[in-house]
């Protein structure tokens, strides 16, 4: 199984001399079977290079696994060319939004009304399907499976494990620590407490001994205890911790900040390292667009 990253930058794309080692576009991830399966982890402004790549192998047969719908992790599907040439098949998979009451065709179709893109959904050639998950659903993609579990953000957010060739990957999308909304002196605090607890257990025990994670930490520690709570992202601490509960050895983290630049990476890296931070038996870097893992 191969992993390679065509976006992974938060929010929004960040372009330009500060930002060429780890790259400026948001959120798009390719893995392929040995099999040759081709699954796609969201599908932000990273997929639009990933597409005119793909253009070297046609027919193209994908399968698109949105983690939410933020707008990071969809707007370079309009820009996504496999969708505009007859004969490709191009399979969506989501959830529904139970706030807005709309599945995934209706908020990805939405995007391209022609008040934002001058080419509307049914005007695309491609062959075309949308398929709503629900929780811990298995979807088989040639001779790899896919499975999500809900993990926490604004919006409901899937994290999808991917498993193959004896191998297991798995990509949180967004995620932040689940916060306790009660005062430690309020008599809902240790009943809240418990069911935090028992929610990170179980996700814990499903990501547990994967041979690599891709996880969201989008702050410092001291940004997200300054303003940055609830935002929906994790921390680099937090992340790192919830991998090596895991038992996880290998770790690259993911959606850095638009303004993070490359050199303000590699000193937060170093720091994490000076502190003792990185567990000597996981290895921990930065996630880099173009860069591809072999597992």
């Amino acid at each position: 199984m191969k992993i390679t990253f065509h976006g992974v930058r938060g929010s929004i794309p960040a372009p330009g001399p500060d930002t060429v080692k780890y790259g400026g576009n948001t959120t798009c991830i390719e893995v392929r079977s040995d099999a040759g399966d081709l699954i796609i982890l969201d599908g932000g402004t990273g997929i639009r290079q990933l597409g005119l790549e793909l253009l070297r192998e046609l027919p193209v047969h994908c399968s698109i696994f949105i983690t939410h719908t933020h707008w990071d992790h969809i707007q370079g599907l309009p820009f996504f060319t496999p969708l505009f040439i007859p004969g490709n098949r191009i399979d969506f998979y989501g959830a529904f939004d139970p706030v807005y009451m709309k599945d995934l065709k209706a908020i990805l179709t939405q995007q391209m009304e022609y008040c934002y893109f001058p080419i509307t959904e049914n005007e695309l050639k491609a062959r075309i399907s949308y398929h709503t998950l629900s929780e811990s659903e298995q979807t088989h993609i040639g001779s790899a499976r896919v499975t999500n579990i809900l993990l926490n953000h604004p919006v409901l957010n899937f994290g999808y494990l991917v498993e193959a060739d004896g191998k297991r990957f798995f990509f949180t999308g967004d995620n932040e620590p689940p916060l306790n909304p009660y005062e430690p002196d309020d008599e809902n605090h240790q009943m809240y407490a418990e069911l935090i607890e028992q929610r990170k257990q179980h996700i814990i025990d499903f990501i547990r001994g994967v041979d690599l994670i891709v996880i969201d930490a989008q702050y410092t520690r001291e940004e997200y205890l300054k303003d940055k709570m609830g935002w929906g992202h994790g921390y680099y601490e937090s992340s790192i911790e919830m991998a090596r509960e895991a038992g996880i050895p290998r770790v690259r983290i993911t959606h850095h900040d638009p303004a993070r630049t490359d050199q303000q990476l590699d000193a937060i890296h170093q720091r994490l390292r000076d502190q003792g931070l990185l567990p000597d038996d996981m290895e921990v870097e930065f996630a880099r667009e173009g860069v591809t893992i072999e597992l």
